[in-house]
C-alpha cells in the first residue's frame, strides 16, 4: 500500500512529532482536498485529542490519537481508522489509510487569506505556493553562465539580472546550476529571470 502512495505522491516526509507536531498539526485549519468539489471540510486537531470537522451545515467532535511515531487512529462517520501521516510540505498533510489503497490530501489555511472552496482554488493555491518557492529558491542559488565559450561565475540571479541590465552579457547566455556539470538542460538567462 506504501507504494501506492508514494508512486501517486512522490517526495513524501514522515510525520516527525518534535518537528511537526506542535508547529504544523495541533490548531491548524486542515482543509481536506478529496471530495471538495462536493462538500468542503475542514479539520483541527487539538491537543486534547478532539477533531473538530468544520463542514458549511454542521461542525461535527470527534477524537484522534498518535499510537506510535507517525500512525494516528481517527472516529470518523465511518468508523475507526488508522492512518499513516506524511508531510508533502509544512503545509500539506496526507493521511494514508492503513488498511485500504487510498490516502486523504489535506492544505493547511491557518495562514492562508482566501478561502478554498473549489478544486479551481486549490490548483490557485498550489500554483501560488510552489512559484514562491521556485523563486526564492532561485533567488538564494547561484548559476553559472557561458558566453563566447567561456563559463563565469557562480553568480546569484541578482547579480546576473544587474549585468543583463547593464547590457554585460546576453540575456541568451546559457546557464547551469552550480550542481549541475553542463548546460544539458538549455536553460537561457532569460529564462531565470523570468521565474523570479
Amino acid at each position: 500500500m506504501n507504494d501506492y502512495l508514494h508512486n501517486t505522491i512522490p517526495n513524501l516526509k514522515p510525520f516527525v512529532f518534535e518537528r511537526h507536531h506542535d508547529s504544523h498539526f495541533i490548531n491548524q485549519q486542515w482543509v481536506l482536498v478529496n471530495g471538495i468539489s462536493k462538500k468542503k471540510a475542514t479539520y483541527i486537531f487539538r491537543e486534547d485529542n478532539v477533531l473538530e470537522i468544520k463542514r458549511k451545515d454542521a461542525k461535527i467532535k470527534t477524537s484522534w490519537s498518535r499510537n506510535i511515531k507517525n500512525i494516528f487512529t481517527i472516529e470518523t462517520e465511518d468508523g475507526l481508522i488508522t492512518v499513516k501521516a506524511y508531510f508533502k510540505d509544512d503545509d500539506i498533510l496526507v493521511l494514508n489509510n492503513q488498511e485500504k489503497k487510498e490516502f486523504a490530501l489535506y492544505i493547511n489555511t491557518t495562514e492562508y487569506n482566501d478561502n478554498l472552496n473549489s478544486v479551481d482554488d486549490i490548483k490557485s493555491y498550489l500554483k501560488e505556493k510552489y512559484k514562491k518557492k521556485v523563486s526564492s529558491t532561485i533567488v538564494n542559488h547561484e548559476f553559472y553562465y557561458i558566453e563566447k565559450s567561456e563559463e563565469f561565475g557562480p553568480f546569484k540571479v541578482e547579480e546576473l539580472t544587474r549585468k543583463v541590465e547593464g547590457e554585460e552579457i546576453s540575456p541568451y547566455c546559457f546557464v547551469r546550476d552550480i550542481n549541475e556539470n553542463d548546460y544539458t538542460r538549455r536553460l537561457r538567462l532569460i529564462d531565470l529571470i523570468q521565474e523570479v
